[in-house]
């Protein structure tokens, strides 16, 4: 890039000074003759008063970034009441998702609680069944913790092909914040699980009276009942006031809105794990209870939605990957379709369970590309590719789709959801 300077440490300015006879060549930036009117004239917000420190008491983002919001596929669902909301991935950065940008389903629309009259039962095959307010569970012992929550059904379009052309609606069903809340079992402890209690139903206070089996292993490992996320009350659409929290599972066991507990001696083969969330084979047969989400990763910029805006130089690919197994210590990037790999750039904190953010620097010449990331779980599990998965599980499934994701970027930048073998 620049000189290399031994024994002595430069100055800043001898630094500005060798960018600026450089032109710049890094970033592109404008020399000082080009005049820029937008550096050198003086901007309505050079000379006005903005609005005070009691205009906005809860913050809001800048009105430059409405683009930036949630978005369905209409024709996904057949009612916005029953619905998907997708992340805007190729927006972000860094690994916490805002929380006004998380990804939302709904199966009774958004139920609006009273946390002053929410209850939480416990009951079933316990010593002491048990009715918590919001308050008794307050007075818990309390974690932090960060995770993803991924939809089983996230990519799950595009087992037949590409379909939808953009980041967000590809892989858009997920979000990663850190959650407040105590640890499951404990409560289980407060009941006294029975001998025979191998498994519970959890169950939601919606409408749809969402309920899921879980078995009591992961009750009590590290499933938590969660009322926080990124350090505020949850959401809404998040669960308000309470929800479960179940890592590295797929998200239709994060039951929202939790009102009941059951602890039983077996599954209850609800709607939601027979007629729905399995995985259905190409001889008809079907997988049951494949609750882990396997590692997967996204190039989230350059995408669809995100395209290359500046000619031929240095461009930052960007992108995000996941585990329901443990954490994601290596992501590989190919700018040719899988014919030569590099190894991304990790960046950034590392939690089990969580999302984790690479990038990948690189001089674009300015032809087509074609991008790809490939992820590596700490259990030593590497992301397939789609034709490797359609090998094994045919093209009948819309779950558990963690194949390879390719984009096609041509000559000006734009990029495309394509398929390659």
């Amino acid at each position: 890039m620049s000189k290399i300077f031994k024994g002595t440490k430069p100055s800043r300015r001898s630094f500005l000074r060798g960018a600026l006879a450089g032109g710049g060549a890094l970033a592109g930036g404008a020399a000082w003759a080009d005049a820029d009117p937008a550096i050198v004239e003086k901007q309505p917000w050079n000379q006005y008063l903005g609005d005070g420190v009691d205009a906005r008491p809860y913050g809001v983002p800048s009105k430059f970034e409405e683009h930036v919001r949630r978005q369905d596929v209409p024709w996904l669902t057949a009612d916005p009441i029953s619905s998907v909301n997708f992340t805007p991935l190729h927006e972000l950065d860094g690994i916490i998702t805002p929380n006004g940008l998380c990804f939302e389903r709904h199966h009774a629309g958004i139920a609006e609680v009273d946390p002053a009259q929410h209850r939480l039962m416990i009951n079933g095959l316990v010593d002491r069944p048990l009715v918590f307010t919001m308050q008794d569970l307050m007075r818990f012992p309390r974690e932090n913790h960060v995770y993803f929550l991924e939809c089983a059904a996230n990519s799950g379009m595009e087992w037949a092909g590409a379909q939808l052309n953009g980041c967000q609606f590809t892989h858009g069903m997920i979000h990663n914040v850190m959650y407040t809340g105590v640890p499951l079992r404990l409560l289980l402890a407060e009941a006294g699980v029975k001998t025979e209690g191998k498994w519970i139903m959890v169950e939601g206070a919606d409408a749809s009276g969402m309920n899921r089996s879980i078995p009591m292993e992961k009750a009590l490992d590290d499933c938590m009942i969660a009322f926080k996320m990124n350090g505020e009350a949850l959401r809404p659409e998040q669960g308000y006031p309470v929800r479960l929290v179940v890592p590295g599972w797929e998200g239709n066991m994060w039951v929202k809105w939790i009102r009941r507990i059951e602890v039983g001696d077996k599954p209850w083969h609800a709607r939601e794990e027979t007629s729905k969330y399995t995985d259905l084979l190409p001889d008809g047969q079907a997988r049951r209870f494949t609750w882990e989400m396997d590692a997967k990763s996204v190039i989230t910029n350059p995408s669809p939605q995100a395209p290359i805006t500046h000619g031929p130089g240095h461009t930052v690919l960007t992108g995000v990957a996941w585990s329901g197994r443990g954490t994601i210590p290596r992501v590989d990037v190919t700018l040719d379709g899988g014919i030569n790999w590099q190894p991304a750039r990790m960046s950034g904190p590392s939690f089990d369970k969580s999302m984790h953010r690479f990038y990948f620097d690189f001089d674009w010449d300015g032809k087509p590309l074609l991008l790809q990331s490939r992820a590596h779980d700490s259990t030593g599990y590497v992301q397939p590719t789609k034709d490797q998965l359609r090998a094994i599980r045919g093209e009948n499934s819309i779950y558990h789709n963690n194949g390879i994701q390719t984009w096609a970027v041509n000559e000006q930048g734009v990029a495309e959801n394509v398929e390659i073998s």
